[in-house]
């Protein structure tokens, strides 16, 4: 919570070359899929730096399905029947190398280490929840290499008993149990850990005993005793186990994080803070009402005085 409310680091360049890798493995997009494509990398595409622009352009410059609208924002020329792929311009040159500065001191080299901002965590967690499987395992392929702060670890008195207890929650097919202690051992809420726990594809619960630092013989005897049906596939639990092996302890803090931040970004959009004179403002606002001369009920209670007094 506190470093989710410092200034992070900007992570649109790595949205935008792992968007770009995703829409490039497949020949054939469906026009929704462009339009989302087209939507999100017209956005990313003004707010990156140049370095990650030229990437990006390389890449969008020899795939054949690169929509035009694209094509036209990066400054790609479309293709003729004679040329089978699109060419880009050349790369402008880099203007001239800034003056040398002074090196960062340690204060600077600590404040540039900081984690993702909620909506940006929110934007990572639903792309990789909605994504395939092949999607998934690039998508954290990607994240190892993104300049982006993990989770910290968690201690180890804490994983060791963590790993026992979800072992033995596995054998006995408990995954009520099994989601709870997963949960308070990685600080997730009880909705995005029943969210890992219950993914069809098995990557989210791949990367969170993972954050856990689960050993790997573990993690398999797990995969096939927590959900029977699911374990009883040799191609799942032999493709997770591949994946898991693959995967670094770097990426699935990564993704720890994201789960974190998303979860701040929903509690920020759900409670909006009010000031101290909203009441005031409003009252302020609101148009001043005035008295109606004869009120009803007045000629009864001046007959009833008149009477009264006689």
């Amino acid at each position: 919570m506190t470093l989710s409310r410092r200034e992070g680091v900007d992570i649109r360049p790595t949205l935008l070359r792992v968007l770009t890798d995703l829409y490039v493995q497949t020949s054939v997009h469906t026009g929704d899929e462009e339009g989302q494509f087209v939507e999100l990398t017209s956005r990313l595409i003004d707010q990156v730096d140049d370095a990650t622009r030229a990437v990006v352009r390389g890449r969008l410059s020899v795939y054949p399905g690169t929509p035009v609208t694209i094509m036209r924002k990066l400054g790609l020329q479309q293709a003729s029947p004679e040329q089978r792929v699109p060419l880009a311009p050349g790369i402008p040159e880099q203007p001239p190398a800034p003056p040398l500065v002074r090196p960062p001191t340690e204060a600077q080299l600590r404040m540039s280490a900081l984690s993702m901002q909620p909506n940006d965590a929110a934007e990572i967690s639903a792309m990789f929840f909605s994504a395939t499987a092949g999607e998934r395992a690039l998508i954290l392929h990607n994240l190892s290499e993104a300049p982006l702060k993990p989770a910290a670890r968690i201690t180890a008195a804490r994983t060791a008993r963590a790993i026992e207890t979800l072992e033995m929650a596995a054998f006995a097919a408990d995954i009520e149990n099994f989601t709870l202690e997963l949960g308070e051992a990685l600080i997730l809420p009880a909705r995005i850990a029943a969210q890992v726990v219950n993914d069809p594809g098995g990557e989210p619960l791949a990367c969170a005993v993972k954050a856990l630092g689960m050993p790997s013989a573990v993690f398999q005897r797990v995969l096939m005793f927590l959900n029977p049906e699911f374990g009883a596939s040799v191609n799942n639990v032999y493709r997770l186990s591949r994946l898991y092996d693959r995967l670094s302890e770097r990426s699935a803090l990564i993704m720890l994080a994201a789960w974190r931040g998303a979860t701040v970004a929903v509690a920020r959009a759900k409670y909006k803070p009010a000031l101290y004179d909203d009441e005031r403002q409003r009252a302020r606002a609101a148009p001043a009402q005035t008295r109606p001369a004869a009120q009803p009920g007045d000629d009864i209670v001046t007959r009833n005085a008149r009477g009264s007094g006689s």
